[in-house]
């Protein structure tokens, strides 16, 4: 049975472990990879319920994040009424199962029932594969941002440019 909840911090060393291994497949399929993260800020979206697990027979299979505001990335655009993805991440195991599909599913009935009309998420840009990949789950690219104000975001931000992407859920009501 796959559910989707929110982590708790008996999942903490294995979410870490979780982003070292997506970090390490990264390096091997794109340029522009994760460089760690803070135990910190992991612990943090844990106690503030922003970091998500999805479970297959209890076991975790994928690993998400969402915020209300990403001001650093999105700029004015923070301004609108968005829910924000990050760090997904999938365990080696189960790689190729469609779990952005099911985030996006579940993110939607997230962002309506909070009364946002936006799903928004950025990656490293370049990976034309992932790129696709995110277009083909209903987003929208929107192009490439190079941020001059990455105090208080990960190491990864510091180099090169994101792709943003957007999912209009207005065009669903």
């Amino acid at each position: 049975m796959t559910t989707i909840r929110n982590a708790n911090l008996a999942n903490l060393e294995e979410i870490i472990l979780l982003y070292h291994q997506a970090t390490e497949y990264q390096k091997s399929v794109a340029k522009k990879y994760w460089k760690g993260f803070d135990k910190e800020m992991i612990v943090n979206d844990i106690t503030g319920k922003n970091q998500w697990i999805i479970t297959i027979d209890d076991q975790i299979a994928c690993i998400f994040c969402t915020t209300f505001s990403d001001p650093l990335i999105w700029s004015e655009k923070n301004n609108d009424p968005a829910v924000y993805l990050h760090r997904i991440a999938t365990k080696p195991d189960f790689r190729g199962q469609g779990f952005m599909k099911q985030i996006v599913c579940w993110v939607t009935g997230f962002a309506l029932k909070n009364d946002k009309k936006f799903i928004r998420m950025d990656t490293g840009s370049g990976n034309d594969k992932l790129n696709n990949y995110y277009i083909s789950c209903g987003f929208d690219f929107l192009g490439t941002t190079a941020l001059s104000h990455t105090k208080g975001l990960p190491e990864h931000y510091k180099d090169g440019t994101s792709s943003l992407f957007q999912l209009d859920l207005s065009i669903l009501v």
